[in-house]
C-alpha cells in the first residue's frame, strides 16, 4: 500500500492520533497509539528521526463546549429557519435525533399554523433540543407579541431571532420573563435567544442587557415583576449570536472573513464589560456549504456553524420538487437581490435564486415604480398593463380587494384604514401581496406561477452542488439534512487535520487532501469505532 492511500485512511479516521516518522529515503511510517498503520519491514532506524504528530479530532469535540452543553447538543450544527415553514417540523425533528438543532421556519405563518407545528414537535421530540423562529414585524409588532405570547404559552424555550434593526418590546419580554436566582444565587434564564445578525451595531444591542426603556416600558406594563426587572441587567440580550455573513434571504452581503473576526472582538469586549457568568458564544453563517468553509469557520472560533440555502434542497424541506431541482443546479453566480415582501416600503432586499424564474426582475421593477409613483394610476400604460395581465393576473383593483381580504382575516384593520387614504400605501400593499404570494407558489408548486417563484438562497448552494456532483448527494432526493450536516462536520475535522501536517512542513498528495461526501453510518464508524483496514 502506498503512502498516499496509507496517509488517506489516516486523515480519515478523525477520532485516532496518529504518530508520524519520516525515513531517510522520504517514505512515511504512520502509527496509531494500538499499531502501526504502515512498517516495512527494517525500514526505521534506531537513530532518531523527523517526527510529526496529528492530533485526533472527534466530530463533538468541534465548536464551543459551552454552547453544546447550554442546548443539549452533540455536534455544534444549526440548521437555520427559513420562513413560510420550509425550515419544517419534519427538519426541525431530523436533527434533533441526530445530536444537532434545527429552528421551525415561523415567519409569514399565521399564529395557528405556527402552533399547530408547536404541538407536533413537542409531542414528536419531547425534551430534545429544537426551536422556532422570531422574525422582527417592523409593520405589525402586535403580530410580533403575539408570536411571542404563544412561545411562552407552550414553553417554547429557544427562539432565533431573525432581521432586527432594533431591540424590541417583544423581544425583550421574553428573554426576561421568567428569570429568577437559585439557591446559589446563579441568574436562571428559562428563555434563550440565538441571535442572527450582519451589522454590529445590532450585534452590540444583543450583547448588552435588555434596554432599560423596554423593562421599565414592562414593568408599568405588568409584564414583568420586581425581580425580573432587576435580574434584567446583568444577563445579556442573546446569550449567542450567529454572525451571518452572505446568505440567502434577509443578507447584507457581508464577508465572512471581514464580519467574523470584528465580532469575535465585539464578543470579547462585552464579556470584558460586563462579566457574565456564562460566557457569550459567537456562530457563523452565510456561505458555508463545503468541508473547507466549515472548517475555516471552526478554525476562527466559531462556536457553531449554521446552514440555511443547502438544507432547503433536502427531501425534509417543505418546498415543491420543481424548486429542489432548481436550488440542484444552481451556480454560485445563480443568484440576486430582490426587493422583500417586509420592510418594501424602506427597501428592505433579500437574496434569491435568479436560475429559471423571473422574480428578482419582476420585483425589482415593482420597486422601482413604488418609487417613482405615489400612486398606482400614475404609473404608465405600458407597465400597468404588464404588471396586472403578468404578475398579478388580474386588475389592479381586483388585486387590492384581495388583498383587503387577507389584512381583514389576519384583524389588521390599521393596514386598511392607511391604504384607504394613502394611495400610495396602497399600491405598496397590493405589490408587496405579490412579493409575498410569490414565496408560497414556489413552496406549493403552483405550475402556471413557475416564473416568479421567490427561491431565497445565497451562493453557498453553488459551492455545495459543486463539492457533491458526481457523489450521491448531487441528487436532491438524497439529500438528507443530517446526513449532509455530518458530511460538513466530519470534512472540516479532515480539513483541519490536514492543516496540522501543512503546518508541520509535510507536503500532502493532492489525492489526500479532498474530501468527498460519505453516507452517515460510514462516517460514524470513522469517527467512533475501530479502523476499517
Amino acid at each position: 500500500m502506498d503512502n498516499a492511500l496509507v496517509l488517506k485512511n489516516v486523515l480519515l479516521q478523525v477520532s485516532r492520533p496518529v504518530h508520524i516518522i519520516k525515513q531517510e529515503n522520504g517514505q512515511f511510517c504512520f502509527s496509531t497509539e494500538e499499531k502501526p498503520f504502515l512498517f516495512p519491514p527494517n525500514s526505521v532506524k534506531k537513530s532518531p528521526l523527523p517526527h510529526f504528530f496529528l492530533p485526533a479530532i472527534d466530530l463533538e469535540n468541534l465548536g464551543n463546549p459551552s454552547f453544546k452543553k447550554r442546548h443539549g447538543l452533540k455536534y455544534p450544527y444549526v440548521a437555520g429557519a427559513m420562513a413560510n415553514g420550509i425550515s419544517s417540523a419534519k427538519m426541525v425533528k431530523t436533527m434533533a435525533e441526530n445530536g444537532m438543532i434545527g429552528f421551525f421556519g415561523a415567519g409569514g405563518l399565521a399564529l395557528e399554523k405556527i402552533e399547530e407545528n408547536i404541538l407536533e414537535l413537542k409531542q414528536s421530540i419531547g425534551d430534545k433540543p429544537f426551536g422556532f423562529n422570531l422574525i422582527h414585524s417592523l409593520g405589525d409588532p402586535d403580530h410580533e407579541m403575539a408570536t411571542v405570547k404563544l412561545y411562552l404559552k407552550h414553553d417554547i424555550r429557544l427562539i432565533s431571532a431573525a432581521a432586527f434593526m432594533r431591540m424590541t418590546l417583544s423581544l425583550a419580554y421574553y428573554r426576561i420573563k421568567g428569570i429568577y436566582q437559585d439557591k446559589d444565587n446563579n441568574i436562571i434564564t428559562p428563555n434563550q435567544i440565538i441571535a442572527k445578525v450582519s451589522r454590529i451595531e445590532i450585534a452590540r444591542q444583543f450583547f448588552a442587557p435588555p434596554p432599560e426603556k423596554l423593562v421599565t416600558q414592562l414593568l408599568e406594563l405588568g409584564m414583568i415583576s420586581q425581580e425580573e426587572a432587576r435580574l434584567s441587567q446583568e444577563i445579556p440580550m442573546a446569550q449567542d449570536l450567529t454572525a451571518e455573513a452572505d446568505s440567502g434571504g434577509h443578507t447584507d452581503n457581508r464577508p465572512a472573513l471581514t464580519l467574523f473576526p470584528t465580532m469575535i472582538a465585539l464578543k470579547n469586549e462585552f464579556m470584558k464589560k460586563y462579566q457574565y457568568k456564562t460566557p457569550l458564544c459567537l456562530g457563523m453563517a452565510g456561505g458555508i456549504a463545503t468541508p473547507e468553509s466549515a472548517a475555516a469557520a471552526f478554525g476562527m472560533g466559531a462556536a457553531y456553524i449554521l446552514t440555511g440555502s443547502i438544507n432547503q434542497s433536502c427531501v425534509e424541506a417543505d418546498v415543491c420538487e420543481d424548486v429542489k431541482k432548481l436550488l440542484c443546479q444552481a451556480e454560485q453566480a445563480d443568484v440576486a437581490m430582490a426587493p422583500a415582501a417586509d420592510m418594501f416600503e424602506i427597501g428592505a432586499r433579500v437574496q434569491v435564486l435568479k436560475r429559471g424564474t423571473m422574480f428578482p426582475v419582476r420585483a425589482d421593477k415593482l420597486y422601482q415604480l413604488y418609487k417613482a409613483h405615489s400612486c398606482f394610476e400614475e404609473i404608465n400604460e405600458k407597465s400597468k398593463t404588464e404588471i396586472e395581465e403578468k404578475l398579478l393576473q388580474s386588475k389592479f383593483k381586483d388585486a387590492w380587494q384581495s388583498t383587503r381580504k387577507f389584512f381583514e382575516a389576519n384583524g389588521n384593520t390599521k393596514e386598511i384604514q392607511k391604504a384607504e387614504t394613502n394611495p400610495k400605501y396602497k399600491m405598496a400593499l397590493v405589490f408587496r401581496s405579490y412579493l409575498g404570494q410569490s414565496s408560497n407558489w414556489a413552496i406549493n408548486g403552483i405550475p402556471q406561477r413557475k416564473m416568479d417563484y421567490q427561491i431565497w438562497c445565497g451562493p453557498a448552494i453553488g459551492a455545495f452542488n459543486q463539492w457533491t456532483r458526481g457523489t450521491f448527494l448531487e441528487k436532491h432526493e438524497n439529500r438528507r439534512a443530517a446526513e449532509v450536516a455530518l458530511n460538513l462536520l466530519f470534512g472540516a475535522c479532515i480539513c483541519t487535520r490536514t492543516s496540522f501536517l501543512r503546518a508541520q512542513g509535510i507536503e500532502l498528495p493532492l489525492d489526500t487532501i479532498s474530501f468527498r461526501p460519505m453516507e452517515k453510518e460510514e462516517i460514524l464508524a470513522l469517527n467512533h469505532e475501530k479502523p476499517l483496514m
